[in-house]
């Protein structure tokens, strides 16, 4: 996979839009504290989207806290406050958005796998994002893969405004898929997100205010001044470039393995980053 990485022509990388990534400054223990890099999926989930840009541009999680962090599950942040408690005001973000679990998939670039999958008719990827669609029904959706980012709700499926976000950091939780609103995945940082301790509360809530994670800030990369951006790269999803990754890793030939799986699953196909060539940016 490294050679070919390394391989890659610049036509094989694209650079995440400044308007579509979040910079997610967190304030953990140290070595742990750092920036958390989210690239947001307006391709599925427009409604949602655009109620955390406006989120990002206005500074409502700046203070906040991340107050949940769940075994093999997920982390989540939000306002640390109860439901018997008065909330933060959500300011000029849409107070009632519609469930956004998932999209037509016609007129959608959907650069299929060559594997079934336990959880959709075909399993791929679209906009750069791993992705499931039914070809009966002719949607399409997000896959809950490790580093997925999601709108926390509660029973009612429009129950979800995007001011709760939640990052998957265990087994890839694929029966959320079309259960619960996607709006991005993590691009760089999940290493930080990973390593925090498990809440010992009911599903791995903080039980503790002093435990909860301070974020220092969350802001569109479109906001940050250019000499503090990451000049972050992803590499594509619909190339020949990225065949050819997908099958050394679904057929894995070093010396270690004795016997190629033949398959691979969604969730277990990278997709490589590098830090970016200012001119690219």
């Amino acid at each position: 996979m490294q050679e070919i990485i390394e391989a890659a022509a610049e036509s094989d990388w694209r650079t995440p839009d400044p308007d579509n990534t979040l910079y997610m400054e967190i304030d953990s223990a140290a070595p742990d504290s750092g920036r958390v890099i989210i690239e947001l999926a307006p391709t599925f989930a427009p409604e949602h989207v655009g109620n955390v840009r406006t989120f990002a541009r206005e500074g409502y999680w700046d203070g906040m806290a991340i107050k949940r962090s769940q075994d093999n599950f997920v982390v989540q942040w939000g306002d640390p406050r109860g439901e018997d408690e008065e909330g933060k005001p959500l300011g000029s973000a849409k107070a009632k958005l519609p469930a956004e679990f998932s999209r037509a998939s016609k007129g959608l670039d959907f650069h299929a796998l060559p594997d079934p999958d336990g959880w959709a008719a075909e399993v791929g990827f679209a906009a750069g994002f791993p992705a499931g669609r039914d070809t009966g029904e002719g949607l399409a959706w997000m896959a809950h893969c490790y580093g997925t980012v999601g709108a926390g709700r509660n029973i009612e499926a429009d129950s979800s405004d995007g001011s709760e976000l939640y990052v998957v950091i265990g087994q890839s939780p694929r029966q959320l898929d079309r259960n619960i609103t996607v709006v991005g995945r993590v691009i760089e940082g999940m290493e930080l997100l990973s390593v925090l301790p498990r809440g010992s509360g009911p599903l791995g809530f903080y039980e503790d205010p002093a435990q909860y994670v301070p974020i220092r800030s969350i802001r569109l990369a479109s906001e940050v001044p250019e000499a503090e951006r990451s000049l972050l790269q992803v590499m594509r999803t619909d190339t020949a470039l990225f065949d050819e990754l997908v099958e050394a890793r679904r057929n894995r030939r070093d010396d270690f393995y004795k016997r190629p799986a033949g398959h691979i699953d969604l969730c277990n196909v990278p997709i490589p980053t590098r830090q970016g060539n200012p001119q690219a940016l």
